[in-house]
């Protein structure tokens, strides 16, 4: 784990090369020159890359939200373009929906979406000169995988590294609440949480320890979380 500064170059090297958030490959004139043409940082923070290096980005606590292909993202839908939808996702543009990026969707049967409803999407295209574009649908499978509308439930804002936390299967949080209530999440990596529960005081709880864990709040371990939810009337 090593910190990077804009403009740093980054050892960023597979066969199938994966750069996240943070992350740029300059362009080279040749396909075979593209391969090995150097990585640099966009930003400042984190460098972090998967067990066999085929995917790398940059782990910071900006406040802004800059959207990144194969991100699973929360939005509310912000008017009609066309035949799809503008989203915001809390990034610098409105993200397009097409209203076939759906399991099943036709021209003839698309989904009902109106002004103000809450999606659980996929970034599918991100670009810094063009919009980012949404589907609703798993890339590999074409199935909807839990995403689509997301109805009911509550939606908290956290900082993006409380919510990369949070998407992390050992982060202890999530399966802690779970093992005390019933309850459904989706976790946007935008910083937006959407959760439902059958009892508004386990949706209190909930918003109340995401808060307390969040590095940029309380920052509460395990620990620390377990001693907080005995003394509440769960």
């Amino acid at each position: 784990m090593s910190i990077v500064l804009p403009g740093e170059q980054v050892p960023a090297q597979h066969v199938n090369l994966k750069l996240g958030p943070g992350l740029l490959q300059l362009s080279s004139e040749t396909q075979q020159q593209a391969k090995l043409a150097p990585v640099i940082a966009t930003r400042s923070g984190v460098l972090n890359h998967s067990a066999n290096k085929s995917k790398w980005w940059v782990e910071g606590n900006s406040r802004r939200y800059v959207p990144a292909p194969q991100e699973s993202v929360i939005g509310v839908i912000i008017g009609r373009s066309g035949e799809g939808w503008r989203v915001d996702i809390g990034s610098a543009h409105p993200a397009s929906l097409d209203g076939l990026a759906f399991e099943g969707a036709t021209k003839r049967n698309k989904p009902s979406l109106k002004v103000g409803s809450l999606l659980y999407a996929r970034v599918s295209l991100a670009h810094k000169d063009m919009e980012p574009e949404l589907e609703c649908f798993d890339a590999q499978t074409h199935k909807a995988d839990g995403f689509g509308e997301l109805k009911d439930g509550f939606v908290l804002q956290c900082s993006l590294q409380m919510s990369r936390l949070l998407l992390d299967p050992k982060h202890f949080l999530l399966p802690l609440l779970g093992s005390r209530f019933p309850l459904e999440a989706a976790v946007g990596m935008n910083g937006k949480v959407w959760v439902s529960t059958k009892e508004t005081k386990h949706t209190i709880t909930i918003v109340r320890c995401i808060e307390a864990v969040d590095p940029d709040g309380g920052g509460m371990d395990e620990t620390n979380v377990k001693e907080f939810l005995s003394k509440l009337d769960i």
